[in-house]
């Protein structure tokens, strides 16, 4: 950027020179011609591409280092009990923007209990490539119960929902696209993206090959429960779970559950989905920590009693064992207000 404002100092100052002499020492034709000359290096600086999306949002053709660096220093520092969705979005998301040739979109669906992490991740990807994150006009986020929640309306949905992607995608080819509430989405509304997720190259002259899906679900929290239960009840921890201890059922446990938007989809018997991500229901020391995350936020000293206070609030399962937090850290904001005057 030094090299850049320097450019900017020097045109400003070229418009700026003629105006700091005597007024009578000044022609009109030469200040016009020293004005045009400098709008002209302005126009010329402003235009370059970098520059100009310096100050205001550019959609992202070129991979960014930034962007990984970004997602994994956020995820390393704010993810807590979350060892597989670390390395599994990391790498993701780095092999897609760092692969000039991709064959397909990227497409990730997260799957866990409500509080272990998929919105706050899906947020942290958005921020990674966009600095806006959520705000982002290349940013789309659609909430199950919001965007589509009668289901006699299917039809129109999936016009609506194909003609939205198109359009965009076609304005930006490095749209992202979060669908949240998968499990309370109508079976077989999101086959309508099915192609745009496929090995095209291009659909009526779009290439979606640069795009990125995700998709937030509950479903499947069970089975990944289950596994996580097992590795505990056999001594082990749970950063011995690997994806592929998970992934392969998890994938048949959301495309068999009826109450899933995934039921019975496209997207997974034609194996669209790239990675099915579990995340691992959250233990008391992982309360913990999203806790003392939350207070240093608000900008208080760490009080070790209120800490522990919040923690034990929550509940936890299962119901002999009670290893587990049955809401995550979801509740921990509105429970220091309590604690907190402001």
């Amino acid at each position: 950027m030094k090299v850049q404002r320097g450019a900017l100092r020097a045109a400003l100052g070229l418009a700026l020179l003629p105006l700091l002499r005597p007024a009578s020492a000044v022609e009109p034709f030469s200040l016009g011609l020293a004005i045009a000359g400098a709008a002209s290096a302005l126009t010329g600086y402003f235009s370059y591409p970098r520059l100009y999306c310096y100050f205001r949002e550019c959609c992202l053709q070129r991979p960014d280092p930034r962007a990984v660096a970004a997602l994994q220093e956020n995820l390393e520092g704010k993810l807590f009990g979350q060892h597989l969705v670390k390395k599994v979005v990391v790498k993701a998301v780095k092999g897609f923007l760092n692969n000039s040739n991709s064959k397909k979109p990227l497409a990730l669906s997260l799957h866990g209990w409500t509080g272990t992490g998929k919105n706050f991740v899906s947020k942290i990807v958005a921020e990674s490539i966009y600095k806006s994150g959520l705000q982002s006009k290349y940013v789309h986020q659609f909430v199950a119960t919001l965007h589509f929640p009668h289901a006699h309306s299917i039809d129109l949905y999936k016009d609506q929902l194909q003609s939205w992607i198109r359009g965009n995608v076609s304005i930006c080819p490095r749209s992202l696209f979060i669908f949240d509430e998968m499990d309370k989405m109508h079976a077989g509304l999101i086959d309508s993206i099915k192609p745009f997720l496929d090995y095209y190259e291009f659909l009526d002259g779009v290439s979606y090959r640069q795009a990125i899906f995700i998709f937030l679900s509950n479903a499947g929290a069970e089975k990944i429960t289950e596994v996580a239960l097992d590795f505990w009840r056999n001594g082990k921890t749970r950063e011995d779970i690997q994806l592929t201890d998970i992934q392969n059922a998890l994938s048949v446990s959301v495309f068999n559950n009826k109450n899933s938007g995934f039921w019975h989809s496209t997207l997974i018997d034609r194996n669209l989905i790239d990675y099915f991500v579990p995340f691992l229901p959250l233990e008391y020391r992982h309360v913990k920590m999203c806790v003392r995350v939350e207070i240093k936020s608000r900008g208080y000293a760490v009080d070790e009693d209120i800490l522990t206070r919040v923690a034990n609030e929550m509940t936890y399962f299962p119901k002999e064992e009670r290893i587990y937090s049955d809401k995550g850290c979801k509740t921990v904001d509105a429970k220091l207000d309590y604690y907190y005057d402001f």
